[in-house]
């Protein structure tokens, strides 16, 4: 056994060797928290990269809950987290909530394609549905699926006489903002007279709602005769079917990271509040649904460590964080909208 003169010297060894004593290692060093809370569109992307971004700096722990883009916006406004996340930006009376010595800031993180994944019987591919056939199947005035409008766009499928079951959201959603904004740009109707354009509106009363993309990709999966419109990554992850829809060049377009990608870079210029929607693309190859969205920051933190770990986590989600969107799904930033952004991320400071 070791006597207690060797057993010192052998500590002091180690020591002098520089290597960490109980207590100081980086696994049980400080952690830093920063919450945030918004959008379920993007919330399978946040969460495989706050899973990636410890593996390099495990002292730093995000947390991000899905509870979509509306609530993420009051909880942001409110101040009770450092991120909220949204795929509607802030509006002008979003902002002048804001108190001005905190100041906010939008930042682009990620886009997606928002498809209409279907549950048709007997029907598990193929489905094509042209601009105003797909507004009026969300209006309520196509209510069958062998309605002669459907049909006339799909002679090789058999569609059954069965009732359509839209699926929506309940809760308030930028995807729902993205969808109808979209619906509103192809049809003025939609948001003069119609159902109207925001993150929670008046569906029609044969709608069935759900919370969250998941929660309506998860009613579509089990309803028969539903369709209903989610992000792309949800869709994919269950295997379900999804429409091919006809865009504003008047061609049907599958979703796919060229189709998203073609749609983002139809738009000529970035505002420099980093507003920028695409709500109804140009582009034989565009696929007609696409949305950014983006993380809400503080200008100002009153924790310094805060702003530098935000500024250069989200640093990383523009550069190493792209790859792992195009993986899961969504669709990478237009090099312009980086450059623009990291100039955005370079104003948080303490």
């Amino acid at each position: 056994m070791m006597g207690k003169n060797a057993l010192a010297g052998a500590l002091l060894t180690l020591l002098a060797a520089g290597l960490p004593s109980l207590g100081t290692t980086a696994e049980t060093a400080e952690t830093l928290t920063i919450a945030g809370a918004g959008a379920t569109f993007p919330a399978p992307l946040y969460q495989r990269w706050i899973i990636d971004y410890r593996q390099i700096r495990p002292n730093l722990a995000f947390t991000y809950e899905a509870v979509g883009s509306g609530e993420g916006v009051s909880r942001f406004l409110a101040g009770t987290v450092d991120f909220g996340a949204s795929d509607a930006a802030l509006s002008d009376k979003d902002l002048a909530q804001v108190d001005p010595a905190r100041g906010a800031l939008m930042i682009p993180m990620t886009a997606g394609m928002v498809v209409l994944a279907y549950n048709i019987p007997g029907v598990h591919e193929g489905l094509t549905l042209k601009r105003d056939v797909y507004l009026d199947i969300f209006a309520g005035r196509i209510r069958t699926w062998d309605d002669p409008r459907i049909r006339a766009s799909n002679p090789g499928l058999a569609l059954p006489s069965k009732a359509i079951v839209p699926v929506v959201r309940r809760d308030s959603s930028g995807t729902t903002f993205a969808f109808t904004n979209h619906l509103g740009a192809i049809d003025p109707w939609w948001s003069a007279e119609g159902p109207g354009i925001g993150k929670l509106i008046d569906w029609p009363g044969t709608a069935m709602t759900a919370r969250g993309n998941e929660g309506v990709a998860q009613r579509v999966k089990i309803t028969d005769g539903a369709i209903g419109y989610m992000e792309y990554e949800f869709a994919e992850r269950l295997g379900m079917p999804v429409a091919i829809l006809e865009n504003r060049s008047g061609l049907p377009v599958m979703p796919s990271p060229g189709a998203g990608q073609a749609a983002l870079a139809s738009a000529s210029e970035i505002p420099e509040d980093l507003r920028l929607f695409v709500p109804d693309p140009e582009g034989a190859e565009a696929y007609p649904i696409v949305s950014y969205t983006w993380i809400l920051l503080n200008e100002h933190y009153a924790d310094p460590a805060k702003a530098t770990a935000l500024r250069d986590a989200l640093t990383w989600g523009l550069d190493q964080g792209q790859r792992v969107a195009r993986d899961l799904g969504y669709v990478p930033l237009p090099e312009p909208m980086i450059a623009k952004a990291r100039e955005a991320l370079a104003r948080v400071h303490p």
